[in-house]
Parts: structure tokens; sequence; C-alpha cells
């Protein structure tokens, strides 16, 4: 079982920077994949970026390539989700979410049972 909780959100204008954290409880942190999920409102859930266990691979959606870097700690059991340029339509409640990581669909966020309660972050324009 594995218990996440995200920080880090808030209020930026566009062209602004942010820094979102995860930190999970449990064991074996290094054998999950972690992923940035995003949910604007009247939208469905889409894929933002996730990393694989050892943080040697990251994958992005093509609209945050460029502008948003997804790292980890492992000894920290920490996922990080830096943000830079952000737009107004970056504006979405963002999840923190974890899954066994067996090297396959990074981006399915119906592959991974563990989630955070969410964060929001609002960009004006």
């Amino acid at each position: 079982q594995v218990q996440l909780v995200e920080s880090g959100g808030g209020f930026v204008q566009a062209g602004g920077s942010l820094r979102l954290s995860c930190v999970a409880s449990g064991r074996s942190f290094s054998t999950y994949a972690m992923g940035w999920f995003r949910q604007a409102p009247g939208k469905e859930r889409a894929f933002g970026t996730a990393i694989d266990g050892s943080g040697g691979s990251r994958y992005y959606a093509d609209s945050v390539k460029g502008r948003f870097t997804i790292s980890r700690d492992n000894a920290k059991k920490t996922v990080y989700l830096q943000m830079d340029s952000l737009k107004p339509e970056d504006t979405a409640v963002y999840y923190c979410a974890a899954k066994t990581d067996y090297g396959r669909e990074y981006g399915q966020d119906s592959t991974y049972p563990y989630w955070g309660q969410g964060t929001q972050v609002t960009v004006s324009s």
C-alpha cells in the first residue's frame, strides 16, 4: 500500500513557475513508476508526465514538453514536478500517482492504483 501527499500548488501569473512535490509512504519506493496527471475544470483527467523507478526514463505529454520537468529522490521517497513558463491552460488540479514499474503504459491513468489527493494550480493571464 502506498499513500501519496502532494504539495506546492498555488496561484501564479502566466510565465511564472511552480514546483510540486509528492511524498510517498510505504516501502520500496524505487520499484514504483510515478506520474503526474491533471484535471482542468470540465475536462477529463490527462497525462502530464511520468518517471520510471530508477529515474532514468522520463515521459512527457506534448502539452508540457519543454516546460515541465519531472524528477525523483528515492532516498526521500519524493517525486517533483518543476513547472516553468506556465500558461493559463495549465490551470488544473494536479495529481500524483504511483504504480509498480513494469516498464510500460506510463501515460495510462487506469494503470495507476495509488493517487494523491490533488493540489490546485491556477495560472492567471
